[in-house]
């Protein structure tokens, strides 16, 4: 069974005098250990969509499935906490916290004990490689190293899916690139899927799948270099 699946999925802005179309029917499916991008010119949608995939936005029509169950019968915190998670590009760690208390917090905010938290906090720390800067705050870090304590706190609850939103965007090539070989081995070991948008064709080339989003509708990267 896919973690995610897609059907004929609508997102319709509307304003004064005009309706803005941005989705316009993408059929998406997205299997357990797939590691998936998605480009495509500024404005195109794609940060909708993840935003979509997250339950932070609504969708105009259509279904967005999360293991086989329609995710407008699933309660919208349930989704953000337990069954996926979104990483930004500006990192969004809280400024007056270490990077332990920022991995923490989405665990004790879903109610676990925190002694339970911190343990955990840490053991995710380490796999990202920042087991030594636990108690560094967001200044003391540079930016790989934040991008990291991000990851690490969107693993806490244990997500089914991985939203990342152009999560190498503010980092340097060689850094990106560590970014990514992360995600890949995240994949392999806790057995996810990831779906990140970006607008670099080389950090998209080291995933498995790149999907292009074009006048609403998702393209595989073949199909739109055979148009072209």
């Amino acid at each position: 069974m896919a973690i995610v699946e897609v059907k004929e999925l609508h997102k319709t802005f509307k304003i004064p005098g005009e309706d803005i179309k941005v989705l316009k029917g993408i059929t998406l499916s997205v299997e357990r250990g797939e590691f998936v991008a998605i480009m495509g010119p500024s404005g195109s949608g794609k940060s909708t969509l993840l935003n979509i995939l997250s339950s932070i936005e609504e969708a105009t029509s259509g279904n967005v499935l999360l293991e086989g169950e329609d995710t407008t019968k699933i309660d919208v915190v349930d989704i953000r906490r337990h069954k996926t998670s979104i990483i930004y590009q500006d990192f969004n760690n809280l400024a007056y916290l270490s990077a332990l208390e920022n991995v923490m917090f989405p665990m004790t905010l879903a109610g676990m004990e925190l002694e339970e938290a911190r343990k955990i906090a840490h053991q995710l720390l380490e796999k990202v490689k920042l087991g030594h800067r636990i108690n560094h705050i967001p200044d003391d870090l540079s930016g790989g190293e934040q991008q990291r304590v991000a990851i690490a706190r969107a693993l806490a609850n244990n997500p089914k899916l991985i939203l990342a939103d152009e999560p190498t965007g503010n980092l340097d090539t060689k850094t990106g690139d560590s970014i990514i070989e992360l995600f890949r081995s995240l994949v392999q070991e806790q057995d996810i899927a990831i779906i990140m948008v970006t607008h670099d064709i080389q950090i998209a080339k080291k995933t498995d799948k790149i999907l292009i989003l074009r006048d609403g509708l998702l393209h595989r990267e073949e199909d739109v270099l055979e148009e072209l």
